[in-house]
């Protein structure tokens, strides 16, 4: 009981501007950047994940300077002298640490610039990708009617090609110096990163064509309507800002993807100079040796499984952190 002259004494929770108050106004003052960067270093996995992929970049990036350090040779010295009587390569001493392949070529340096292949066509496919299926997207889900079936069609059609007849037929037609497409499409990687874009786009599309036929209803954009604001300007300006979300997890989830496609593409054949260090190029050549020469599959095997997993998770996280939905 309270006494006379003193102040009751009051649940400080149930106090107006109290604790409570206070904490949900702390909540409701922050970004949504800061928000989101709360959520996601909860998950502690996609954290370790997030360093992984930071790695890989730097080693992409830091490959001649990695090899260097380590003392080893170039990806594509050949040294007939690593190759016992029979022909067959050693396996992982000081001087190679990850053993050499049938050529007498350094393993270690050949997964290191590996690394740079990958992910070089992994980005540059993903941008591609994201770039027309945002476009057509978009395009798809405001307009509707006849413009609408038209793309909703092609992606169909895209959808329903067998996408290994469509890279060995475009890897064969631009296997020649000039390319194909007036030198549009030089072989090589340039083959492999143009058969993952057209293969992919129209996933990206699909994906976005849903979210704007949502978005073209809401009230924002009818308001838009009602100043006047042209449909160019609704749909860059007020909707695209709005796709951030599924955008970059979408992106994120479709890199590995494309780290996969390529080694899948490397792996046959297509495009990729056999000479390039390539993980899956390498993996196809450890096809006919693996049994007694493990280290040439072992080593890329690990460095794909390694990135494509770690990639996978944080898109995972990412999604989690960007949904509002998942906070506490």
């Amino acid at each position: 009981m309270s006494t006379p002259g003193t102040p009751e004494m009051l649940d400080p929770a149930a106090e107006p501007g109290g604790p409570a108050v206070a904490a949900t106004g702390e909540i409701a003052a922050r970004s949504p950047l800061q928000l989101f960067w709360r959520r996601l270093r909860r998950d502690k996995v996609a954290l370790g994940a997030l360093g992984v992929v930071g790695f890989v970049v730097l080693v992409a990036i830091l490959a001649p300077l990695i090899v260097k350090v380590f003392g080893a040779p170039g990806p594509n010295v050949q040294n007939p002298d690593l190759l016992d009587d029979f022909g067959l390569p050693s396996g992982p001493t000081g001087d190679n640490v990850f053993g050499v392949d049938q050529r007498g070529r350094d393993v270690f340096a050949r997964v290191v610039y590996g690394a740079r292949l990958s992910l070089e066509v992994a980005f540059i496919a993903t941008a591609i990708t994201v770039v027309i299926g945002v476009t057509l997207g978009m395009i798809a889900g405001y307009y509707r009617g006849w413009v609408d079936t038209l793309l909703a069609r092609t992606m169909d059609l895209m959808l329903a090609f067998p996408v290994l007849v469509l890279a060995i037929g475009v890897g064969v037609a631009c296997s020649g110096r000039e390319g194909c497409l007036g030198g549009a499409i030089q072989p090589g990687r340039g083959v492999v990163i143009f058969v993952i874009s057209v293969s992919t786009w129209p996933y990206m599309a699909r994906i976005i064509r849903g979210q704007v036929l949502s978005l073209r209803e809401r009230e924002f954009v009818e308001a838009a309507k009602s100043l006047g604001a042209s449909n160019g300007r609704i749909i860059f300006r007020e909707i695209l800002p709005n796709l951030i979300a599924p955008i970059i997890v979408y992106s994120t989830i479709l890199i590995p993807q494309n780290i996969l496609f390529e080694a899948a593409l490397s792996f046959l054949g297509v495009g990729v100079d056999p000479n390039t260090p390539s993980w899956g190029q390498m993996i196809a050549d450890a096809t006919g040796i693996f049994d007694i020469a493990w280290w040439f599959m072992v080593f890329p095997g690990v460095a794909l499984v390694t990135t494509v997993l770690a990639f996978n998770i944080v898109g995972d996280g990412l999604q989690d952190a960007l949904n509002p939905r998942t906070s506490k």
